[in-house]
């Protein structure tokens, strides 16, 4: 082989393994082994997804689906969440595309995962047995009544607008647990630079007994990525229910090649 060849197919061997160590999509030490659910985003979303608020909009397009809030700030009857019908259970990956395709710097996208009522009569372990409930999302009703898991992002405070102050929290509500006091777990990420308006990003979620991790990575730009990490030994462990995007009033975004897969 000509030596300049070979050069060259050298630094393109070292180019590859280069990329492929900065890959976010790795898992760590999980392997995605059964596709258990999929939506490319663009059939009618009603199919496989329930909604919960009065004043929320879903547009499917070739795009994806977009999930589109109230627009009145401070107004809880603009709050939204759209819930799978279908529930998981165990250790599963949540992989999807996420576009921002608002520009406000209020307020925060959540993902729910492994989300179920407290179980008792009024809030059974099945949340679409009081999907009445929620007709107005307020958040109270969330992290009062349900175990489980939440990742905030794209996220900034709710009463002031923050710039490029965003952050990334993961919580775990307990039931009557005070309220959001003593949810958050330790980890969180500040001014990450990601989730930029129109831009697409690649989120695999792993749950794997008791840790997370949440795996971004920019779909054009290969620098462009973080990954979170979430010790949760100790806490109570949410094992089964629902996967479910939640925007508070103003927030809109696309996804596109939502897939849950079990890990192993």
């Amino acid at each position: 082989m000509h030596r300049t060849t070979l050069f060259f197919f050298r630094v393109l061997i070292i180019c590859l393994m280069t990329a492929c160590q900065n890959s976010t999509d790795k898992g760590g030490p999980w392997k995605k082994s059964s596709l258990l659910f999929e939506d490319k985003g663009t059939g009618d979303w009603q199919e496989k997804w329930m909604l919960d608020g009065q004043r929320a909009k879903v547009v499917n397009s070739e795009e994806g689906m977009e999930l589109i809030a109230g627009p009145e700030h401070g107004n809880d009857t603009c709050h939204t969440v759209i819930w799978t019908k279908q529930s998981f259970h165990g250790n599963i990956c949540i992989e999807y595309d996420y576009t921002r395709t608002d520009t406000t710097t209020r307020c925060v996208n959540i993902l729910y995962f492994l989300a179920t009522g407290k179980g008792d009569s009024l809030y059974p372990a099945d949340i679409s047995l009081w999907n009445d409930k929620r007709v107005v999302p307020h958040m109270r009703t969330y992290f009062n009544n349900m175990n489980t898991y939440h990742i905030s992002y794209a996220a900034f405070p709710a009463n002031e607008y923050s710039g490029e102050n965003d952050y990334i929290r993961m919580r775990r509500y307990i039931p009557d647990n005070k309220g959001l006091d003593e949810t958050e777990i330790e980890g969180d990420h500040f001014i990450t630079g990601l989730f930029k308006p129109y831009e697409t990003y690649h989120i695999h979620v792993y749950r794997h007994q008791d840790q997370i991790e949440m795996h971004i990575q920019h779909k054009q730009n290969e620098a462009e990525q973080l990954i979170c990490k979430w010790d949760l030994t100790g806490i109570p462990s949410c094992d089964a229910g629902r996967i479910g995007f939640r925007h508070m009033y103003t927030r809109r975004s696309r996804y596109r090649d939502i897939k849950v897969w079990r890990i192993k």
